[in-house]
């Protein structure tokens, strides 16, 4: 196939990329770089890069020239940042999205949306399934919600081509360091603090980012369009217990723990029923939480040091954590 992978040198969108161009597809990808999206992520690869915002409807008309499907990862995606500015999110994440299907819609080519578990707001127990209704609680969420209905509204009204993949939260090599585990591996590597959201006690189910790339390529070849498909992580764990094991990994200390203010309207707990997925496709996600998974991303982070030093030098990203988090990274406090 040939790809228009949108979002292609960020975290996810770049495993994506490796995933594909290792298979043989003929991958373009189309990004913005942000600050989360870097050519060093994708420059190894051999893919054709073309620099555009998704909101821009000549920038996209060109970038899809004879492509047979767009794959949108790109989006604005932490909670913490649309709280300080939800307006970015609502372009990016609703406008872009929007821009994209349409431009699918007049190639007449398959449209897959990247979404995420937050979507469904959260949930006390069991997990959720694809009929559950969808319940945002921050900007973020609410933008990416938006932008599924949206995608989902141009099947129902055009019978366009169109799938969702919806996933937990994604760890693994190339996350930017504003997420939770490379945040707590880079911190704990470096002697800082450890900064917890109220007493961590919120649970997550960990997808590794290889696992949700594979997956959105099985919605990709076999989901039905119009249809959302859930690609949920299997292990579940309370965000205490994460840093902890991250502390056991890096020899680090439990003395530099330091709970902080709560984030607001911290969802509690998310989880994601992915038997749809499991029964079209066959897909299972294959890399443990808890036997290698965590372990061979914090040795990436020990050992990439040039990917992620000159992103926590910035003056950006020392204000952005200063505002977050009230304290000092590791690495501002050093100087």
């Amino acid at each position: 196939m040939k790809l228009l992978v949108c979002g292609g040198a960020g975290f996810i969108g770049s495993a994506f990329v490796r995933q594909r161009v290792a298979a043989g597809d003929d991958v373009r990808v189309f990004d913005a770089l942000t600050y989360a999206g870097r050519r060093e992520n994708v420059e190894d690869l051999g893919v054709d890069l073309v620099v555009g915002r998704i909101e821009d409807p000549d920038a996209v008309e060109l970038a899809a020239q004879g492509v047979d499907a767009i794959v949108n990862f790109a989006a604005e995606t932490h909670v913490d940042r649309s709280i300080l500015d939800a307006q970015a999110f609502v372009r990016t994440n609703a406008l872009g999205t929007f821009t994209l299907v349409e431009e699918a819609r007049r190639r007449g080519v398959r449209y897959v949306q990247v979404s995420t578990d937050e979507v469904y707001g959260s949930i006390v127990d069991g997990a959720f399934t694809e009929e559950h209704p969808l319940e945002p609680s921050s900007p973020y969420s609410a933008s990416k919600a938006g932008a599924d209905l949206m995608v989902l509204a141009t099947h129902h009204t055009y019978g366009q081509d169109v799938v969702i993949a919806r996933g937990s939260n994604c760890y693994g090599p190339r996350q930017f360091p504003e997420k939770l585990i490379p945040v707590m591996t880079l911190n704990a590597l470096h002697g800082g603090p450890l900064p917890v959201y109220g007493a961590g006690d919120q649970v997550r189910t960990w997808l590794h980012v290889d696992d949700f790339a594979s997956g959105i390529h099985a919605a990709l070849t076999h989901g039905e369009a119009g249809q959302a498909y859930n690609v949920g992580g299997a292990k579940e764990k309370v965000n205490i217990d994460v840093v902890r094991r991250i502390i056991a990994l890096t020899g680090a200390s439990e003395d530099q723990i330091k709970h902080v203010e709560d984030r607001l309207g911290h969802d509690f707990r998310y989880a994601l029923d992915s038997s749809k997925l499991e029964a079209l496709a066959g897909w299972k996600p294959r890399v443990d939480f808890d036997e290698g998974g965590l372990e061979s991303t914090v040795h990436w982070y020990r050992d990439h040091e040039w990917w992620w030093k000159p992103l926590v030098e910035t003056d950006e990203y020392k204000a952005y954590y200063r505002r977050v988090y009230g304290q000092d990274h590791a690495f501002t406090a050093k100087g």
